[in-house]
């Protein structure tokens, strides 16, 4: 069932990507059934509040009609920034299934794990490495071609 889930995910982030977004996507899954999704759009929305994990969030609450997500399972394809991982943690999710570890910046244990810090009041269960090599390559394949774009940019500028 978390491969099936991972895919809308990833779903997701290939929307991100098209737009030229980082290639993030996540679904939010209560009672087996997809109540919200979003993808990465901080670029086309010139905010930093756009990140996948908060839109689908902010859709699921309404859904849900309540702030609390309690039973719910977000599924990420990369794992959460600290406000990220923030937001989940008070929105009481139950579960998050990761595709991709973060190293530069993840808070779900590769830098820190706000998602499971017992001096909170709410603890998050973590599964990681879902379709971890589509999620991965997606993320690559998009960082090789903006590597590309901007060495093109300051070939022309020069």
């Amino acid at each position: 069932m978390d491969d099936k889930f991972m895919k809308e995910a990833l779903k997701q982030a290939t929307k991100a990507y098209n737009l030229g977004e980082v290639p993030i996507g996540c679904v939010i899954v209560f009672n087996d059934k997809i109540i919200s999704r979003g993808y990465n759009k901080r670029n086309t929305k010139k905010t930093t509040l756009s990140h996948a994990e908060l839109l689908a969030i902010e859709k699921a609450s309404k859904v849900m009609g309540d702030w609390r997500l309690e039973g719910c399972t977000m599924y990420i394809t990369l794992e959460p920034c600290q406000m990220c991982a923030g937001a989940i943690v008070q929105a009481r999710i139950k579960r998050v299934v990761l595709g991709s570890m973060n190293p530069k910046a993840g808070c779900a244990g590769s830098i820190l794990n706000l998602l499971q810090m017992e001096q909170f009041n709410h603890q998050v269960e973590i599964t990681k490495d879902v379709l971890e090599n589509e999620c991965t390559e997606l993320l690559q394949k998009f960082f090789k071609e903006l590597r590309i774009r901007n060495k093109a940019e300051v070939t022309l500028e020069s």
